[in-house]
């Protein structure tokens, strides 16, 4: 549904508001007259890289990529060598990370299909009701930005029934693109982008053309500034401005940077470049973007130092998915590697869905810790609020997510719910040492170990049929409810 209605329209948008706020007010407890007003809130940061696939990091052993920032992060706070996205594709997971639900309980199945409903209440939208200031940065790519011009993949008169901006879901700040732009100098088209296969920056003493894409800060507000250059910098300077300016006043803050590095359109500067003059002039833009956002994240950290407020600030880093993939796997425009995992971006096998994990909060987490137990996108909300005492007393919706505090406090041994997958006719289950997949939407299923074998090569489903019986019985129940959420059951 549009948020764009006539007037007879604009009173039920007025009152499915109403009735959301005081869903909100009644499953979350506020922080007024609470005793916890003694103690400072911490601050929140998710950050998120686009298509990094689960050895893409030098801490996961790749053997020539340089991300020196996100090594110090694995050896200084939380390593999550089992971390999931909730898809293997792009806006799902995004999805997940802010409603702790799957996507397929609210109708996002793919990259550019539907939008985040306004009935949903994201992490966003709870985090202001305590008393944060909340900004997005980067790549949205839940629902498009504008109704009144051409943009991006579904911006404008095209995809108005899909508008569904950050800042009409609890974001004050947004800094935002509808989907993937070059990851160097991101409002122009690339030179090479034809062949699909490498990218090289345009010479901008020449012939530019606009890449089609806007960065968006709020209803028809598009910024023309500061658009030269990494993209990874672009977004972190303006994330960084609302960090200082939030530290100044000490208020909380929730950000969320998104990069889109690295997703195709890989480009990278040529002091990127040069860090790897042993490739071929794709792998040394593919490399170079993302040496590039680790430099990022390793000036988010001084930021947070130089502001004062590091170690009271949370900071989780993750990928949205599985790497496109090599030439040698049938993608002629791919890179990125899942090391020993099967599969890549799109699969629900190992490949395309477990990621690099990280978080780090220096006045919570001390010394380096490494966990083996499945933890996922969609537990992001349970876990925030739940470490801010912000538990419903009844949930307001089915979450797909569980809480990690205790995890992070060093009192979880196993996971206690699984986690469950659907993407484009596949189906997955996965739970402390199992996994069960169908790849024909629940014709037949495999079964793996992932403990004694992570690269699922030996199906165990005719040696373990109790196991896959009752695994398979989980997640139909599973699928059910997500059918039940599909078709309005939780918002009624």
């Amino acid at each position: 549904m549009s948020t764009r209605h006539s007037s007879s329209d604009d009173h039920l948008y007025s009152r499915r508001d109403l009735l959301r706020t005081l869903a909100l007010g009644t499953a979350f407890l506020t922080l007024d007259g609470c005793s916890r007003l003694d103690r400072t809130l911490p601050n929140i940061i998710l950050c998120m890289a686009d298509d990094l696939g689960w050895a893409d990091t030098g801490y996961n052993g790749h053997p020539e990529l340089l991300t020196p920032h996100l090594d110090a992060m694995s050896s200084e706070g939380i390593r999550f060598t089992r971390f999931y996205a909730a898809a293997p594709v792009c806006s799902p997971t995004r999805g997940s990370c802010l409603t702790g639900r799957h996507p397929y309980r609210y109708g996002i199945f793919n990259a550019n299909v539907g939008h985040l409903p306004h009935e949903e209440a994201t992490l966003a939208e709870i985090l202001k009701s305590a008393g944060y200031t909340t900004g997005h940065f980067g790549k949205w790519h839940l629902g498009t930005l504008t109704e009144t011009v051409l943009d991006s993949n579904r911006g404008g008169e095209r995809g108005k029934d899909h508008y569904a901006p950050p800042w009409e879901h609890g974001f004050d700040v947004c800094f935002s693109t509808e989907a993937k732009v070059p990851t160097w100098d991101p409002m122009i088209k690339p030179s090479g982008e034809t062949n699909k296969r490498w990218w090289n920056p345009v010479d901008r003493d020449g012939v530019s053309e606009p890449y089609g894409t806007r960065y968006w800060t709020g209803p028809d507000q598009a910024e023309d500034r500061n658009l030269e250059g990494d993209d990874s910098r672009i977004i972190m300077d303006r994330a960084t401005s609302f960090i200082r300016q939030a530290s100044d006043r000490q208020q909380p803050f929730f950000t969320v940077i998104w990069f889109h590095s690295p997703h195709w359109p890989v480009v990278a500067g040529s002091e990127y470049r040069r860090l790897y003059p042993d490739q071929d002039e794709f792998t040394r833009n593919h490399f170079g973007c993302i040496t590039a956002m680790d430099e990022q994240v390793g000036r988010l950290r001084n930021e947070l130092e130089e502001a004062g407020v590091s170690g009271n600030t949370m900071l989780w880093f993750c990928s949205d998915n599985g790497p496109e993939g090599t030439v040698a796997e049938g993608n002629s425009h791919g890179a990125g590697s899942a090391g020993i995992l099967r599969g890549r971006k799109r699969s629900l096998y190992e490949g395309g869905v477990r990621v690099p994990g990280l978080l780090v909060w220096p006045d919570r987490i001390r010394g380096p810790h490494q966990t083996d137990i499945p933890c996922c996108t969609s537990d992001y909300l349970p876990t925030i609020i739940d470490l801010l005492d912000l538990r419903p007393e009844e949930p307001a919706f089915p979450m797909d997510g569980i809480s990690l505090a205790p995890l992070i406090k060093g009192r979880m041994q196993v996971r206690s719910h699984p986690i469950a997958f659907e993407s484009g006719g596949q189906i997955a289950l996965i739970d402390d040492r199992y996994k069960i997949i169908s790849t024909d939407s629940g014709e037949t299923f495999e079964l793996y170990d992932l403990v004694d074998d992570p690269g699922e090569s030996k199906d165990l489903a005719a040696l373990e049929p109790t196991i896959l019986e009752t695994m398979v019985a989980r997640l139909t129940e599973w699928r059910e409810s997500c059918r039940n959420s599909r078709e309005g059951g939780d918002y009624e």
